[in-house]
């Protein structure tokens, strides 16, 4: 039985790797879409074990995913005001919905500009 909760808690680890990485990039693509987005890694990125990620989506809203070994966060605020706040499969749910929406403005960018061109 012990073996179970070993690879669980491996399994776990790599999904916290997984997300960081993933975190990185989206930062990466929102700042070039002109959002402010930061993303720190916990110890220096080397074994990907947290990260803390936050955007700026505009009129005082911003959004804060954090992931680490003890859990998986996701805070959307307006004001200062905490809006709405997620834990585990749901707060990853609402990072997938940050992601779509950033296709879907990258898709609607190179559409516009090749009518342009």
């Amino acid at each position: 039985m012990g073996l179970v909760f070993l690879r669980l808690s491996e399994q776990y680890r790599t999904v916290v790797q997984d997300l960081v990485m993933s975190l990185q990039a989206l930062s990466k693509s929102l700042q070039k879409l002109g959002v402010t987005a930061t993303c720190y890694v916990c110890d220096d990125g080397r074994d990907g074990s947290g990260a803390s990620f936050v955007a700026e989506l505009g009129d005082q809203h911003m959004v804060r995913f954090l992931v680490s070994d003890f859990g998986i966060s996701w805070v959307e605020s307006r004001n200062g005001r905490e809006l709405v706040k997620f834990e585990g499969a749901e707060a990853i749910q609402e990072l997938q919905r940050i992601a779509d929406n950033l296709q879907k403005s990258r898709s609607q960018r190179s559409s516009s500009c090749s009518i342009q061109a």
